[in-house]
């Protein structure tokens, strides 16, 4: 767990209470790499925030095992963004009115910046219903809306979303803070605009660490980012009948990546400074730097360049496999123009370890920091994908 404005270069950050959740900001030495200065006194919560936390539930929302109801065989079988739409439909006319308004909200920007890797009681503004607020068949048809949108490989796109909230559920059963709403229960779905054939809008999931932002423009994916993820307790944690493993393959994709590297190219490609936290996070938009640091991808043989795709592969392939494509084909296109970076050590399994990949479009971070959120030591991913050039869809407003 990790508020936004934890990381600030020569600071150190006072104890920040939010919506009744205690967060200890890092202590970050000369050198350190952030972005936000440190936060004013501390804001009372408003009657509507207390009202989203009255909201929150303890229970798991049992994604990875509920049924797909009968009800969305209306919407044929076949992929495609009509049968988006169509799912989508089947869960609006199910709702009481009062999760209508909830799940249904009109499109903009600045609604569809309310995102985090926070979780839900320490970030009440993130939009939507939650999914314990469903009825077991309700969030059958939310898992067919997701798994639509999403990529089908084993620990990306839907399985992904599984699996990070049953870490929700695992630190559920080992956290003492319990406003901080740690359970399956309390992730989140909301539709940003009226899904459509045409015109913009945004099927939106979060919840803690967890951002998931697919925007649409006339029939067309228009942007799949933001998009974060991060998992903790890490590497894997039995819960919910499973060994959850979902962040795993981004982490030995980078470490084989950076193993290949030669002891001339992991000097160009290192870092300044320590990065104790990626720099392009929630209410971050505006903070990846202009100027590519790091190695050229032009001087990768083959064999790394196609290294380092795969590792782009674990964040692309979250989504749906033909958009995805779309993505990857994109990325190889302007590989010329595309940096490596990294601080830190090359097995990236230890703290304030980091990889950076910055192109002319893509950007993707992983970081590895401290437990937050369980009591046992060790490390925890935080990562994020972004697209330079079509972020939320390309909207700006």
């Amino acid at each position: 767990m990790k508020n936004n404005a934890y990381s600030a270069i020569g600071k150190v950050f006072p104890i920040l209470f939010l919506s009744g959740v205690i967060l200890q900001g890092c202590a970050n030495e000369t050198g350190d790499h952030g972005h936000n200065e440190p936060p004013g006194p501390p804001k009372p919560p408003s009657a509507e925030d207390e009202a989203i936390q009255a909201r929150l539930g303890d229970t798991s929302s049992s994604m990875g095992s509920i049924a797909i109801p009968d009800a969305v065989e209306a919407c044929g079988d076949d992929h495609s963004f009509t049968r988006l739409v169509c799912l989508t439909d089947v869960l609006k006319a199910s709702l009481s009115n009062e999760l209508l308004e909830l799940i249904q909200l009109d499109y903009s920007v600045a609604e569809a910046k309310n995102w985090s890797n926070l979780p839900a009681g320490a970030f009440p503004a993130r939009p939507g219903v939650f999914l314990g607020e469903l009825s077991v068949e309700q969030r059958g048809v939310v898992k067919a809306i997701l798994m639509e949108a999403t990529g089908e490989e084993d620990n990306e796109g839907f399985d992904e979303i599984v699996q990070t909230l049953n870490a929700d559920d695992y630190i559920g059963t080992v956290s003492t803070d319990y406003k901080a709403g740690y359970s399956s229960y309390n992730g989140k779905i909301a539709f940003l605009g009226e899904p459509s054939e045409q015109g913009t809008w945004e099927l939106y999931y979060g919840g803690h660490h967890f951002a998931f932002s697919n925007t649409y423009t006339d029939g067309k994916l228009a942007g799949a980012t933001p998009s974060f993820r991060g998992i903790e307790p890490f590497p894997s944690f039995e819960m919910n009948g499973r060994t959850n493993i979902p962040m795993l393959q981004e982490r030995d994709a980078f470490a084989a990546l950076l193993h290949s590297l030669s002891d001339e190219q992991l000097d160009e490609a290192r870092l300044e400074g320590t990065y104790r936290d990626i720099l392009a996070d929630p209410q971050a938009d505006d903070d990846i730097p202009e100027e590519q640091e790091g190695l050229s991808v032009t001087k990768l043989t083959g064999e790394q360049k196609a290294l380092l795709l795969a590792a782009v592969k674990t964040y692309v392939g979250d989504i749906s496999e033909a958009e995805a494509q779309h993505y990857m084909d994109k990325y190889t296109a302007e590989l010329d123009r595309t940096v490596l970076g990294f601080s830190g050590t090359t097995d990236v399994n230890s703290e304030d370890d980091y990889v950076r990949i910055h192109g002319s479009s893509l950007w993707l971070e992983f970081s590895l920091q401290s437990n937050k959120s369980t009591p046992d030591e060790g490390n925890h991913p935080h990562s994020v994908w972004r697209d330079i050039t079509d972020d939320y869809g390309g909207q700006t407003e």
